[in-house]
């Protein structure tokens, strides 16, 4: 596993004060290094009961404030933990009178069930919208969501939604300046989020880039689909997606492209789950290698041989520098297209 770190920067954001939960202090603190400012002080307090309270031990009163948690379960808090113990704490800072409150969430759970696809089905990205809203919440963060606009249409208080496009296209100019280059998406929902990426090459990098997908089915927990609509023989192929989770997805694409005459096959996606069993799927012969963000670490790769394939580029300084923005008057769109 590489971990690849930018370059740093230097910033004073007035009187914004950054905490961190405990659960994502590695990724926090990246993000408050690139700022060159102090994590806030906070307590968490776990009762014999299972209860739970967390509090700032620092003055935030008519303060600007940002708090960080990412959104993942993992071996020791559950996503459900995380979210309440998120929520307890930012209500807290706006019974604590603190101005105004942007929750900083790398990875936002809930988000993939933005629809009813059967009859009674919740629609958890609106809930989660409620969630924060009825907390105080001014502001919610994020980077590639499942569905932006079933993100941005959910919640009532300001978003802003960040894209990891620009770090997966200076991966791909930097390791393969000279390849034959196609930006594929693993199904028809992700031409999008592909097509952007395609621009992005097109406009800064001045390639000239063909652009796939793969047609796909899901119906009652059955996947199936494995014609790929475009050329790739004899081209390297990336494989965009927003996550990745069991990796069957990633897995059939990355075999419809080598039985199509593809020389080489990379995926990359933001958020990196690796639920399940990674080795049966991930260690695919014609997959190459795994680009994924670190909004998720990669723990549950720890003891597979899938993590040799595993590359990880790190999104703190995007957060950094979107935060930054925001209390600057800077521009988050330009950020994004950098």
């Amino acid at each position: 596993m590489v971990i690849i770190r930018g370059k740093g920067i230097s910033a004073y954001i007035g009187n914004m004060k950054l905490f961190v939960m405990k659960s994502s202090s590695a990724f926090g603190e990246k993000v408050a290094a690139r700022l060159n400012m102090p994590v806030a002080q906070h307590e968490e307090v776990d009762f014999e009961d299972g209860e739970h309270k967390a509090r700032p031990l620092e003055n935030v009163r008519n303060e600007d404030v940002c708090v960080i948690q990412s959104l993942y379960g993992d071996g020791t808090l559950s996503v459900n933990d995380k979210l309440c113990r998120l929520l307890f704490f930012l209500g807290a800072l706006k019974d604590a009178a603190a101005s105004r409150i942007t929750a900083v969430v790398p990875y936002l759970c809930y988000a993939r069930k933005d629809r009813k696809t059967k009859p009674r089905d919740p629609v958890t990205t609106r809930y989660m919208a409620q969630l924060f809203e009825a907390v105080g919440v001014d502001r919610v963060m994020t980077v590639d969501v499942h569905n932006l606009q079933a993100f941005q249409n959910a919640f009532r208080c300001q978003t802003e939604h960040l894209e990891a496009r620009g770090l997966f296209a200076r991966h791909l100019m930097d390791s393969l300046p000279d390849e034959d280059l196609v930006i594929m998406s693993p199904d028809i929902g992700g031409i999008k989020r592909a097509e952007q990426l395609q621009r992005l090459l097109h406009t800064k990098y001045s390639r000239e880039i063909p652009l796939v997908f793969m047609e796909k089915y899901r119906s009652g927990g059955q996947v199936w689909g494995e014609k790929v609509a475009g050329e790739v023989k004899d081209k390297t192929v990336a494989i965009v997606d927003d996550l990745i989770s069991t990796g069957g997805t990633l897995a059939r694409a990355a075999r419809a492209c080598h039985e199509a005459g593809a020389r080489k096959v990379l995926a990359m996606a933001t958020h990196g789950i690796f639920v399940g069993k990674p080795d049966e799927k991930l260690l695919e012969d014609s997959l190459q290698q795994i680009v994924v963000t670190n909004t998720i670490p990669a723990f549950r790769l720890e003891q597979t041989r899938t993590k040799e394939k595993l590359l990880v580029l790190d999104v703190a300084p995007l957060f950094a520098e979107a935060i930054r923005r925001l209390y600057t008057g800077g521009s988050i769109t330009e950020l994004l297209e950098a």
